[in-house]
């Protein structure tokens, strides 16, 4: 029977030297120059290392400087956190659209996780929204409005931070063919870690069942990548797992990871 794709158990500061030529100290006051060299030298020597084993170094790096992003698609990246990182702080951007199921997998995820769920919502109001802007902008400019209810309100979660990490992988989407696995963040001046970006999302459903996982009942019915919901649909039989979000527009990113 095949095993999830990371089973093993989580090193200490020495294994992960050991395994792979790291050497792993606290991080969280470096300088920018010097964290993004550290970012580099571990893509690289990290490229083949258990999501666990990346976690687990970010953790030892970071420390309390370090936070993880969640959209609650599923608990997956949560539940690694929780067992690589028990205590880390988990942020989720609660834009004011989510579907009510993903509100509710949140909740779940905060309740059962030895983690700290951190919800950061947009400054705008959708109602001063609507008033400023007109009704239903995410439908005459979605960029905007993801602008608005995502892209600032992350920035006011990440910083105090010195590094986060994401749920990306290489398989959802062309654009996310080359996610590294570490990498420096020049937008937000922090490291980016993506630990499952080598995973297929056979991996993700295998470690979801494997370890009880709690998953957003959307999944269930055709939703493969959830976001906000009006700009979220179903996917279709030999569509990648993203053909769901913006549908019909030429928008495939809501910002935050470009």
């Amino acid at each position: 029977m095949r095993t999830a794709p990371d089973a093993t158990t989580i090193k200490d500061a020495r294994d992960l030297e050991d395994a792979y030529g790291l050497v792993v100290a606290e991080a969280a006051s470096l300088d920018d120059d010097t964290l993004e060299q550290l970012a580099t030298d571990a893509g690289s020597r990290l490229e083949e290392a258990s999501a666990e084993d990346v976690l687990a170094w970010a953790r030892l790096t970071f420390d309390s400087r370090l936070v993880v992003l969640a959209s609650m698609a599923d608990g997956a990246v949560a539940n690694l956190a929780g067992r690589a990182a028990p205590g880390v702080d988990v942020g989720f951007l609660d834009t004011g659209l989510h579907f009510v199921e993903t509100l509710g997998t949140r909740d779940a995820i905060a309740a059962t996780l030895p983690i700290n769920v951190i919800s950061a919502r947009p400054a705008v109001t959708l109602e001063h929204q609507e008033r400023e802007l007109g009704p239903a902008l995410w439908e005459r400019d979605p960029d905007l409005c993801c602008a608005i209810r995502k892209v600032e309100p992350l920035g006011r979660l990440l910083a105090p931070y010195r590094a986060w990490v994401t749920g990306l992988r290489r398989d959802e989407s062309a654009t996310r063919a080359q996610t590294p696995v570490v990498a420096w963040d020049p937008r937000r001046r922090k490291v980016k870690v993506n630990p499952i970006a080598r995973w297929t999302s056979a991996d993700v459903e295998l470690y979801a069942a494997q370890h009880g996982i709690i998953v957003n009942p959307l999944k269930q019915i055709g939703y493969a990548s959830i976001g906000c919901w009006p700009c979220t649909r179903p996917v279709g039989e030999g569509e990648d797992e993203r053909a769901g979000r913006w549908a019909g527009a030429s928008k495939t990113e809501c910002g935050i990871h470009l």
